[in-house]
């Protein structure tokens, strides 16, 4: 019989804070943490604004790491302060136990592109031999889960995921089977991502992926409104542990929820469009409720990829209907990035983070700017404001570019 996999900390790094109660409470309250960039000049692009983390000083939440934090690239930081919120709210002692059963699993959709960017200008202003000798370890995809397990000792399964918006889902469900097939028994895992940069900025814009409401970045990200026109890049970490069941019990640890399925597929249409009938997405949610082992109509909320994107939004919404069926009516679906903006590899684990504390406080995150509805997204989507209602089970839903996604089930313990 498969182990059970609970979770016992969560961790985020958002444009809506750093601290579990203080990110919930403004999520609930339906606050939006997009702004103007100021990081960097971006006057003359087509998209300056995003949900950027301006004043971030990973010194001033993990001041005995100064030494080594400043050989990490931006979106490292931002995993190793995650994971140390998601492991002391876990209460987990790494320094107890074998090392060998404690493993990290932790996704990026880009990785180090700052370092990238600073390398690059250094390479041709003053010479190859001006390049740093950390650039290679700051910018690699894996360096999140590298300085993880190197911070922590921790000594099990130590791997990376890069599927894009996809990564982090990916990663938890990843480090979910790594436990229930007795490979460990405590996985920190999650997803961070810093590509909120020039080149980031620059490349999404050329897309045209990205939304161009100046007037109101506010109001940018509509995930399910007819007014949509794209979405909003953000930046940041979600960092979560997972344990076994009777591990976590015979410690006494808070068990939080229960992941109960993974599932995943590829649309293999297009690099960046969805299947317009959502048949990838429909599988993948499907698999998830089946590898979960429960009726599609226990599930009460879905935490929605919804990226505010023209084809995305309607893809999922068909995705939804075509494995809930009638039981799509009554479901409550949602898109945090309304207020978050899209973290990108990043965005499954401070969504999943989300997704966990909505069954502990039994309370539905709204989708703000959902002013005027899109005839074809005709779903309950939890509309500007915060819904109390009695909630069993989860349905988080991730996908990327590339054709990748990764939907995960959790439920109460």
């Amino acid at each position: 019989m498969a182990r059970r996999v609970v979770v016992t900390g969560l961790g985020v790094v958002t444009a809506l804070g750093c601290e579990i109660s203080e990110f919930w409470d403004a999520v609930c309250a339906g606050k939006s943490g997009i702004g103007r960039i100021r990081r960097f000049d971006c006057s003359a692009w087509k998209v300056n604004f995003g949900g950027e983390i301006p004043y971030f000083n990973a010194v001033e939440h993990l001041p005995l790491l100064e030494k080594e934090l400043k050989r990490m690239d931006r979106f490292v930081q931002f995993a190793v302060v995650a994971a140390d919120k998601a492991i002391k709210h876990s209460g987990m002692d790494f320094e107890t136990g074998d090392p060998y059963r404690h493993g990290v699993l932790v996704g990026s959709g880009i990785g180090g592109l700052n370092e990238i960017e600073v390398q690059h200008q250094t390479l041709y202003d003053k010479g190859p031999v001006r390049v740093s000798p950390f650039m290679i370890p700051k910018l690699m995809v894996n360096a999140a889960s590298g300085n993880i397990s190197v911070n922590w000792h921790l000594r099990g399964p130590n791997s990376a995921v890069a599927t894009a918006c996809a990564s982090a889902t990916n990663a938890i469900g990843d480090a979910f089977k790594l436990i229930q097939n007795d490979m460990a028994d405590v996985m920190v895992t999650g997803g961070s991502e810093a590509a909120v940069t020039p080149m980031g900025l620059s490349g999404f814009t050329r897309m045209m992926a990205l939304s161009t409401r100046h007037d109101n970045p506010q109001a940018a990200s509509r995930p399910f409104d007819r007014d949509r026109d794209g979405f909003v890049m953000s930046e940041g970490a979600g960092v979560v542990v997972l344990e076994e069941y009777e591990h976590a019990k015979a410690r006494g640890a808070n068990i939080l929820a229960e992941l109960l399925g993974y599932g995943m597929s590829a649309d293999g249409t297009h690099m960046t469009a969805p299947c317009p009938e959502g048949k990838g997405a429909r599988y993948a949610m499907a698999q998830a409720i089946r590898d979960a082992k429960v009726d599609p109509s226990t599930i009460d909320y879905v935490n929605a990829h919804g990226t505010s994107t023209p084809l995305g939004d309607k893809a999922e919404t068909l995705a939804i209907k075509a494995v809930f069926g009638d039981h799509a009516r009554s479901l409550a679906v949602s898109s945090t990035k309304s207020q978050l903006g899209h973290l990108l590899g990043a965005s499954g684990g401070v969504e999943f983070a989300l997704s966990v504390l909505a069954l502990r406080n039994q309370v539905a995150p709204p989708t703000i700017n959902l002013d005027n509805p899109d005839p074809d997204c005709d779903l309950d989507y939890v509309p500007l404001q915060a819904r109390s209602m009695k909630i069993s089970r989860i349905l988080k839903n991730s996908f990327g570019f590339g054709g990748h996604n990764a939907c995960l089930v959790l439920g109460q313990v």
